[in-house]
């Protein structure tokens, strides 16, 4: 048999299981979510069933093996049974007193048991996606699946016809929430666990709200974890979106990303990945009002064995746009990093404002990284670039440090915190900025890994 026949039944494999769990499952799996949720889990199967997970032959996921990810048996908690889990004990390590609202959502269900002391701005809601949903389900049918497409990625797909439950953060039109709000994704089980979770962000026009999503493991199991997020973001609203990864070796997580934004709209979003195994994070973010602006940022420090893929698509789909781009790897030991950003200016999207960057540090022969920043431009008058790097350390920067006596190791740690730097300083918060110098520099010092999910480092 040809290596591309033993790739084909392999991907057909991995994905035999998922068909087979929900034709098994699928009655245990809808009574335990919402109406609005389960109305759409048939069609999205259907497209699972006929997509499949994608080969390294699809482009947008020519860096990731995702049929080998989904491959191993995990368990699934689909009868939705209480796992006991004190979300302060298991997160008591990491970005403390940054003066946010804390929410907790353990696995993929949101964690309902405890309730911040602040106190929301009136019509706001941060709670679960299922009870709202079951709530008030014409509200959420008018967003929930409808920018994820299950027909376009299997992996949107597969999350869309197995997740029960999920966060929902709605702000009304005109409100300003001021504090923060910190949402922290528990991973937790006595097994080796499958999460599929969903999240449904919706920022009204002219309000504006700033999230900080925290990843972290509490046990030592193996994770799969299938994220989707819907973001839509009216016309002069304002959406800062700050995701942090900081698990273990053994966690895998798949996290696609939906944005879309409407006229004089301003959306941050930063990705920062510390600590992980695997990491697969999609963003497609699309303008579909005029004068609305972007800025994505990204910083990955891996080492080991761990791999970490960013795949972005930008679209103007109408003029007077700007977007802005900056994705910086450091990888160590044998890690691996890829970088693919598409920016795609549509017919008639005159005068966009488009800067694609993305910058690497290879500090051992054996790291490794792929970079493909594109541009796809249909109009002529726009503003666009694009670039990427890949380097190694400075040999002259490093002479220069160590005649003056700063050790190697102290002279490479500067280095590498210098470069990484540029991508933390584009945060607007600053006390989640401060508190990102301080865990990069433990990162690089090795420190970091040994207080990754807190319940380990007893």
């Amino acid at each position: 048999m040809a290596a591309n026949d033993i790739n084909s039944v392999s991907v057909k494999d991995a994905a035999r299981q998922y068909v087979d769990l929900y034709n098994d499952c699928r009655g245990m799996i809808s009574a335990h979510s919402a109406g609005v949720m389960n109305a759409v889990r048939d069609a999205a199967f259907a497209d699972f069933c006929r997509l499949g997970f994608p080969s390294r032959r699809v482009e947008r996921y020519k860096y990731t093996d995702i049929a080998a990810l989904f491959a191993p048996d995990y368990g699934l908690n689909l009868n939705r049974l209480d796992i006991p889990v004190d979300p302060y004990e298991a997160f008591r390590c990491d970005v403390p007193n940054l003066s946010t609202s804390l929410y907790f959502v353990v696995n993929d269900a949101f964690y309902s048991k405890l309730q911040p002391k602040g106190h929301l701005p009136e019509g706001v809601i941060i709670g679960s996606l299922a009870e709202e949903a079951a709530k008030n389900p014409h509200f959420i049918e008018k967003y929930y699946a409808r920018m994820a497409r299950t027909a376009d990625d299997a992996v949107t797909a597969l999350n869309t016809m197995l997740a029960q439950d999920g966060l929902l953060v709605y702000v009304p039109r005109g409100v300003k929430v001021d504090r923060a709000v910190q949402v922290i994704n528990i991973l937790r089980s006595d097994v080796d666990l499958m999460a599929n979770r969903r999240v449904l962000i919706v920022v009204e026009p002219g309000a504006e709200i700033k999230l900080l999503f925290c990843d972290h493991a509490a046990d030592d199991r193996r994770f799969l974890t299938t994220q989707v997020i819907e973001a839509y973001v009216g016309e002069g609203a304002s959406l800062d979106l700050y995701c942090l990864e900081e698990t273990h070796a053994r966690n895998t997580r798949v996290s696609n990303l939906y944005i879309e934004q409407q006229a004089s709209s301003r959306v941050n979003h930063n990705i920062i990945t510390l600590h992980n195994g695997v990491t697969r994070n999609k963003t497609d973010l699309a303008f579909c009002g005029e004068g609305a602006e972007c800025n994505l940022c990204g910083c990955v420090i891996a080492d080991k064995q761990q791999h970490v893929d960013n795949n972005t698509l930008i679209d103007h789909r109408v003029a007077h746009c700007t977007s802005n781009e900056l994705y910086k790897y450091v990888l160590d030991g044998r890690a691996t990093g890829a970088f693919a950003g598409r920016v795609l200016v549509r017919h008639g999207a005159q005068k966009t404002v488009s800067q694609e960057t993305n910058q690497n540090l290879c500090a051992t022969r054996e790291a490794r990284m792929y970079t493909q920043p594109m541009l796809e431009i249909y109009a002529d008058d726009v503003k666009c670039s694009h670039g990427s790097t890949v380097g190694q350390l400075n040999d002259a920067a490093l002479f220069y440090m160590r005649q003056r006596g700063i050790p190697l190791k102290e002279a490479k740690l500067l280095l590498e915190f210098a470069f990484i730097n540029e991508v933390i300083d584009h945060m607007q918060l600053s006390p989640l900025r401060d508190r990102l110098h301080y865990l990069v520099e433990k990162r690089f010092r090795g420190e970091l890994s040994k207080c990754e999910g807190c319940r380990l480092c007893k």
